[in-house]
């Protein structure tokens, strides 16, 4: 496993994030704290969260990712402070007008809500899940300034911000002495790039901005389990990939792949990690699992350096184009 500097802090975090969105949801409990601690012991040290993350489970309100982590830390099978632990705020946490948004009054409740199902006193990257349009930005960056000073959060990131938003949030911790952002969280692929290439790629190298790539392998359609001429899985997901994904540039590149495969011995999965992982500014890929075999899969991408005609072959079939 390689690690990276978490933005330009000083923090070392493993490239490979382990993503827990589906902990408590396709993932129960046992095998969450399994995925845990197989994946520390093949060298992950990052693990990323979220308040809302299976909220849609039956009848709950969320945090049920956060709750499985919290009592995962409890056993000490690995100490608190070898885990760099992510999470994130924004989303619905309840009913009434002010259980959403990213006030003051709204992020202080929910670091503490997290604080709790977490069990522990601090989270080492606090980050906003989206932005918020009702909330002045010097408000929220205010708050989480306060944060960082009280030592309940040591870092802060956004996740889903466009550049132009990024960057007002780095004018107002420049100007006012704010803590700044470190990450930011967008959705970025093989297949998913203009939206992250056009402009933000640029903002996080001239601000020293890490980039934590979510969705790296396009929903699963980089893994190679869709292709052209088989019959659709019966699922609302498999009707998402296939609404986003289903074209001929994502055909032609996973011909592309299916011959880097062959040449390098390398899955379609860690291909498609080692290649995202060779992008500016990229400081880590955020990959969830549903079991420690998916996981011991994924995690060799982190070590897989692809020949650079290879890089150069991918680029180009997925290329975008300005407009």
């Amino acid at each position: 496993m390689k690690y990276r500097r978490l933005g330009r802090t000083g923090l070392k975090v493993s490239d490979l994030c382990l993503g827990t969105m589906q902990f408590g949801w396709t993932a129960d409990e046992a095998t969450s704290f399994q995925i845990l601690d197989r994946a520390f012991e093949l060298g992950f040290n990052f693990v990323d969260t979220a308040d809302i993350y299976s909220r849609w489970a039956d009848g709950n309100p969320g945090g049920v990712s956060e709750e499985v982590i919290g009592k995962w830390l409890d056993r000490g099978s690995v100490p608190r402070e070898d885990v760099i632990l992510a999470t994130k705020m924004r989303g619905v946490m309840g009913e009434g007008p002010n259980a959403e948004g990213l006030s003051r009054d709204r992020i202080f409740k929910c670091i503490d809500a997290s604080l709790r199902r977490l069990r522990t006193d601090y989270v080492d990257l606090y980050q906003l899940h989206w932005p918020d349009e009702e909330t002045p930005l010097d408000e929220t960056m205010e708050a989480l300034n306060d944060l960082v000073r009280s030592g309940k959060v040591r870092y802060i990131g956004c996740s889903n911000y466009p550049a132009w938003l990024t960057m007002k949030a780095m004018w107002i911790s420049d100007t006012r002495g704010f803590a700044r952002f470190e990450t930011t969280q967008p959705h970025y692929n093989l297949l998913q790039r203009d939206g992250v290439e056009r402009e933000l790629t640029a903002t996080c190298e001239d601000q020293g901005i890490g980039i934590l790539a979510w969705s790296p392998l396009a929903g699963g359609f980089l893994t190679g389990k869709y292709r052209k001429d088989d019959p659709l899985p019966e699922s609302s997901r498999a009707e998402g990939i296939q609404k986003r994904y289903w074209n001929d540039r994502s055909w032609s590149t996973l011909e592309v792949m299916d011959a880097v495969s062959k040449e390098t011995g390398a899955p379609l999965p860690q291909i498609a990690l080692s290649w995202l992982l060779t992008r500016p500014a990229m400081t880590a890929a955020i990959i969830g699992a549903n079991t420690v075999q998916q996981l011991e899969q994924i995690a060799p991408a982190s070590d897989l350096e692809l020949p650079e005609p290879a890089v150069e072959r991918l680029a180009e079939v997925t290329e975008w184009r300005a407009q």
